[in-house]
């Protein structure tokens, strides 16, 4: 909770093994995983909301979607290896809402953010960090802020990383622009 009493929603985009190290790892990756998992036992601790998102694909049409055609890589196929979110988070996930999105974005996601808002008028912000900046959190960041468009949307750069740092910091700039409020710029542990 926050200083004024109020909650807000942790977001988690996509903290799946083939992000950090599988298929599509890049070496930013781990380096935020510690900060994300501490960031989620103090949103507990405080009695905060906590989603994660989940990139879910499946084995038998993934190639033969738009995504497929422009990134033929497969990841994140539904119940891999790569698809499960990182082990460091432990038993965070069991008592956290779950979202599978089979693309960037997910609808649901805003959707769900302007419900839980509805609910319970003491929802201050929303917070988002994971992976990747440039693709799933900035998709996610603008959807949950089109569907909450009087609520502080909130991501965390020291959390989150791009699939450069090139192209994490070209979508903080563009988050920024949509009023998208960036915590920890210049902070991002591969600085």
């Amino acid at each position: 909770m926050s200083k004024n009493g109020g909650k807000k929603i942790i977001v988690i985009v996509d903290m799946q093994n083939d992000f950090i190290d599988g298929a599509l790892g890049s070496k930013e990756a781990p380096k935020i995983v510690d900060g994300c998992v501490k960031k989620v036992a103090k949103a507990y601790e405080d009695g905060d909301e906590v989603i994660f998102t989940r990139d879910t694909h499946y084995d038998d049409t993934y190639m033969s979607s738009e995504e497929g055609a422009n990134l033929p890589v497969p990841h994140c196929i539904e119940d891999s290896y790569g698809w499960n979110i990182a082990s460091a988070f432990g038993n965070y996930t069991s008592n956290a809402i779950r979202l599978n999105k089979e693309t960037f974005g997910s609808v649901q996601l805003g959707q769900r953010i302007a419900e839980m808002c509805s609910r319970d008028k003491t929802i201050e912000s929303v917070e988002l960090c994971g992976l990747c900046t440039d693709i799933c959190v900035i998709s996610n960041a603008l959807l949950v802020k089109a569907f909450n468009p009087n609520l502080p949307i909130y991501v965390d750069a020291a959390c989150s990383a791009g699939v450069t740092p090139e192209s994490h910091d070209t979508a903080i700039k563009a988050m920024e622009a949509c009023q998208i409020h960036i915590l920890n710029k210049g902070q991002e542990p591969w600085r």
